[in-house]
């Protein structure tokens, strides 16, 4: 019998009988106040007179009106370099303890992202209410004496200054609280190794001496892990050495693209349960079986607003024009997608994250990830989304019966001087009818976005596909940024990056 399984439910059990619906509204009015409290008298909140909007009679509308919206360049810009200079009190009182490294979709260039101790203690809090969450998933006793898998980057924090600098995920694993090292895997030695792929293969080789129940990570970066513990081992399926495997907590991206093939590694089905964790905090959570939507962690540390995504919203960058209006949670919509706005406790204020969500329950405050402002590709007026492209890519499965995890588009001129949109898809069919796999995604594309159909009646001339192995795409991240952690692939190429991408596949 799991004596320790059966204590840790009970306690999570009973952790939920006592625990009420979260009034998120509230919440979040109560978290603005806070934030705004505890900043007035840093060199930001000085600037933008803090004070005053604490005693507007509505405190989010003043806040709103005060501040202009930044992303990481214009807050990086004007603000958080100081700290780099030494100055203290800049956007957040005294100087953070860590900078989170993230290149993200972006480039080779690393954002250097404040994380103060008080957002670690946020993100501390968001990972203890999605452990009291497992109560609702129905998971036996012992799956609570298993082993967690955790695959991000290097815990071996490079010490800066008076400062940490590292990616989100090593930082996090560097503060698990001391209660959780026996259960955390690959284990303090392993995940301090640098080289993703020197860690990947230690890890391969102590497979078998865990008992992992579950696992935490990017979807392609843990694929390609799981692939490298299977062929090692010489298996069918990662349960075969894990056989206790009953959980996967997705994150960074949409899990979606990634279903099949994930599935296609595992010998029975796991739970996959989505998580949003930025650089800039642990945005959200998936709390019940009952939908794939996550809810806001609206009590912790972060506030949230939100701006309608429209194509007159948005400049060609993917930052938003000075006047696109914003609303706060009591004013959402269901299933209007909206660009995603935060302020947090490490000092970011009206900060474009660069994703855009819709809600799917708003009550309880719960989202999906839809796509990043980067990626809204409206050459010639085709305002294709990466939720729609993900969509496409789901019926290109179905028809083909094979799996595309991975993919790239541009919008640009083809020879002939007309507008096409280049599509690399990762796959691994064999002798693929690449015309054919065009045709049919330009139909699933105007049969599900009437913006597209027009387009493609117009400037938009038609559709060109390649299909490509999926390891091209991982050693493509490998070379501009690195293997493993925080790093994604990014799904809509400019023409500049696009002709950087093809050389990178002619080499």
């Amino acid at each position: 019998m799991a004596i320790l399984g059966n204590i840790i439910k009970g306690i999570i059990t009973i952790k939920d009988s006592f625990s009420f619906e979260i009034n998120h509204i509230e919440k979040q009015q109560a978290i603005l106040k806070t934030l705004l409290e505890k900043a007035k008298d840093t060199q930001f909140g000085n600037y933008y007179k803090f004070g005053e909007i604490l005693a507007a009679d509505d405190i989010a509308k003043a806040y709103a009106e005060r501040l202009p919206y930044f992303d990481y360049n214009k807050l990086n810009g004007e603000w958080w370099h100081k700290m780099h200079q030494g100055e203290t009190n800049v956007t957040w009182p005294g100087t953070p303890t860590y900078f989170a490294l993230s290149s993200g979709t972006t480039g080779k260039t690393s954002k250097r992202i404040p994380v103060t101790d008080e957002m670690i203690e946020a993100i501390r809090q968001a990972g203890i209410k999605q452990i009291f969450a497992l109560n609702n998933f129905d998971l036996p006793s012992d799956f609570f004496e298993k082993e967690i898998m955790a695959l991000g980057s290097s815990t071996d924090l490079e010490q800066r200054d008076k400062h940490l600098e590292g990616e989100i995920s090593g930082i996090t694993a560097s503060n698990i609280p001391f209660w959780f090292k026996g259960y955390y895997k690959p284990g303090e030695d392993i995940a301090k190794i640098a080289d993703w792929d020197s860690r990947v293969q230690r890890i391969a080789e102590g497979a078998k001496n865990w008992d992992i129940g579950a696992l935490s990570g990017i979807p392609s970066w843990m694929e390609l892990m799981i692939q490298k513990v299977i062929a090692y081992h010489k298996l069918d399926n990662i349960h075969e050495i894990w056989p206790n495997l009953k959980v996967f907590t997705s994150g960074g991206v949409a899990f979606g693209p990634y279903k099949k093939s994930f599935q296609a590694l595992m010998g029975k089905p796991v739970i996959v349960i989505d998580t949003y964790l930025a650089s800039e905090g642990y945005i959200a959570t998936q709390v019940r079986p009952e939908t794939d939507a996550m809810q806001l962690n609206t009590d912790s540390g972060i506030y949230f607003e939100f701006v309608p995504f429209k194509p007159e919203y948005i400049n060609k960058d993917g930052s938003l024009v000075a006047d696109a209006p914003s609303i706060t949670l009591k004013d959402v919509q269901l299933d209007k997608e909206y660009v995603l706005i935060i302020s947090t406790v490490s000092g970011a204020w009206r900060y474009l994250i660069g994703d855009t969500i819709t809600f799917t329950d708003v009550a309880r405050a719960e989202i999906k990830i839809t796509g990043r402002t980067k990626f809204f590709l409206n050459t010639v007026g085709s305002q294709l989304s990466v939720n729609k492209m993900d969509a496409a890519m789901r019926e290109l499965e179905d028809e083909f019966e094979t799996t595309f995890p991975e993919y790239t588009i541009c919008a640009k001129r083809g020879e002939d001087g007309e507008f096409y949109h280049f599509w690399y898809l990762g796959s691994e069919l064999e002798n693929p009818d690449e015309s054919k796999i065009a045709n049919y995604l330009d139909e699933a594309l105007k049969s599900s976005n009437k913006n597209y159909k027009v387009a493609r009646g117009k400037a938009l001339k038609g559709v060109k596909v390649k299909v490509i192995a999926p390891e091209r795409f991982h050693n493509w991240s490998a070379k501009n940024k690195k293997k493993g952690g925080q790093v994604k692939m990014e799904r809509v190429m400019d023409e500049e990056k696009f002709a950087e991408w093809e050389a990178f596949l002619e080499e």
